[in-house]
């Protein structure tokens, strides 16, 4: 549990690392594909899981991690589809998402996201929780054609819906569903087995998380896979235990809020003690992610 704990911070630190990974050293990172089912696969390496659809159509990827890595992603593809990237969905505009886009754009993939994304990338940002700014992307890493609600794609023998959720993780989170694969790419708005991290600065709350948990659990069938934005691949049980856990955070902070309580008062009231063993050992720590929870509810 420790090692995959350690594993899962180094992926997601996104206080640790430059605006695009760029003073980090990757080259011990492998991309290594997990088939998911009929096709479609979940590459993982450090930063956000990877979705990827294969077949006669060409490849159909689901954002990109970090730009130094994209040289390894490309590689990792190459073995699984003849063709380039022809299309890149961005779940979200977070860099460890997003930092491939300009490689990937300007080798001809098609950058697609919902257009909150391409208004966060267009100019610079802060994100308060990690005191850290991060600096508008380059016009070639942009998503060249954006959404307001959803859109639809024919690709690979399937029907790919991408579908923009009132605010949860951003203002700007898309979950993917494959219809026919019976596959669910969740972006950020889930994070297997911990706490999430919440942009709070960009319309994020825990609120938002649960609403856009029970939109995707809506889509989903007893058997369906689920690629969370990180952690391990999913099922259903899985997303349902992390519902019921954000539902829990919820019910044991908002109470502290509501009487007026300050956010130090309700940090060291600790009022996640019962969740934390189990899901306080990843990326998020416990005193950190209930003060991000809380800046969330006092906003709304």
């Amino acid at each position: 549990m420790l090692r995959r704990s350690v594993l899962i911070g180094a992926g997601l630190c996104v206080a640790c690392v430059g605006a695009r990974g760029q003073d980090r050293d990757f080259s011990q990172v492998e991309i290594k594909p997990e088939l998911v089912r009929d096709g479609v696969y979940m590459l993982t390496g450090t930063g956000g899981n990877i979705g990827l659809s294969v077949g006669s159509d060409g490849a159909f990827m689901i954002d990109d991690q970090f730009a130094p890595l994209t040289d390894k992603i490309t590689a990792a593809i190459a073995k699984l589809s003849p063709e380039p990237v022809q299309f890149l969905i961005n779940t979200h505009w977070h860099f460890d998402h997003t930092g491939g886009n300009e490689n990937f754009g300007k080798a001809g993939a098609i950058i697609v996201a919902h257009e909150n994304v391409r208004k966060a990338m267009s100019s610079d940002q802060f994100l308060e929780a990690f005191k850290q700014r991060v600096p508008a992307s380059p016009p070639k890493a942009l998503p060249v054609v954006t959404f307001a609600e959803s859109l639809t794609f024919h690709w690979n023998g399937d029907e790919i819906r991408v579908l923009h959720v009132p605010p949860a993780h951003t203002d700007g989170d898309s979950i993917i569903h494959f219809k026919r694969a019976n596959v669910v790419h969740t972006g950020d708005i889930y994070f297997n087995g911990m706490y999430p991290f919440i942009d709070t600065d960009h319309g994020g709350s825990l609120e938002g998380m649960i609403g856009a948990a029970d939109r995707i659990l809506a889509l989903c069938a007893e058997d369906t896979k689920i690629i969370p934005g990180h952690g391990p691949l999913s099922g259903v049980s899985e997303l349902k235990a992390y519902r019921a856990m954000l539902i829990a955070a919820r019910d044991a902070i908002a109470p502290l809020v509501k009487a007026g309580k300050s956010r130090e008062e309700i940090v060291a009231a600790k009022p996640t003690r019962d969740l934390d063993a189990k899901w306080g050992q990843g990326f998020m720590q416990p005193d950190v992610w209930v003060g991000i929870v809380v800046d969330g509810m006092k906003k709304r």
